[in-house]
């Protein structure tokens, strides 16, 4: 019988609602939908046990995922998540800014037209010269808004070699403080 169990750090809260976890913390709050006819969440005074009564490959391996999941969301609302992006640029002077939810760059690669990529909610994004620091709570809102920059600002068209333009991934989602 494969368990896993997770331990509850102080100043934060888990409660379960039916498939529904919800985690709260200094930070924020976050819920998320657990739903496997095999596995069962039991929230204790300072843990969470994940369990199963069948021992295959594929209920393991869900279970690992589950335990990343949550403790991904333990460290996000005590912690948070930041994703750190460097824009670089040899022939253009770009221009980046954050507006109405929506990330943008100008000039990039001499073009007239903005590149643009709409923003997740609850994720911060701060620009300090050619650096962008993305923060949040939530772990995957962090890499998809990181992501979403990096593909923006994807050449198509020009020799990789010679155009290095573009926003870069330095470091990935990691754990704030």
């Amino acid at each position: 019988m494969p368990e896993r169990t997770i331990e509850i750090p102080d100043g934060v809260e888990v409660s379960r609602e039916g498939k529904t976890l919800a985690v709260k913390g200094k930070k924020g709050s976050l819920k998320r939908d657990f739903i496997h006819g095999k596995i069962k969440i039991d929230v204790k005074a300072k843990q969470i046990v994940l369990a199963s009564q069948e021992n295959r490959r594929k209920i393991k391996a869900t279970l690992g995922t589950w335990e990343a999941i949550i403790k991904n969301m333990v460290i996000g609302v005590s912690r948070g998540w930041r994703c750190d992006m460097k824009l670089v640029f040899s022939h253009f002077p770009a221009k980046m800014s954050v507006k109405d939810n929506e990330f943008s760059i100008q000039n990039f690669l001499g073009e007239r037209a903005a590149r643009s990529a709409k923003m997740l909610e609850d994720v911060n994004i701060k620009i300090d010269k050619e650096n962008i620091i993305i923060s949040g709570i939530d772990k995957e809102k962090v890499g998809l808004v990181a992501g979403k920059i990096e593909h923006v600002t994807k050449i198509v068209g020009y020799d990789r070699r010679i155009f290095q333009d573009g926003c870069f991934i330095v470091k990935h989602a990691y754990p704030e403080n």
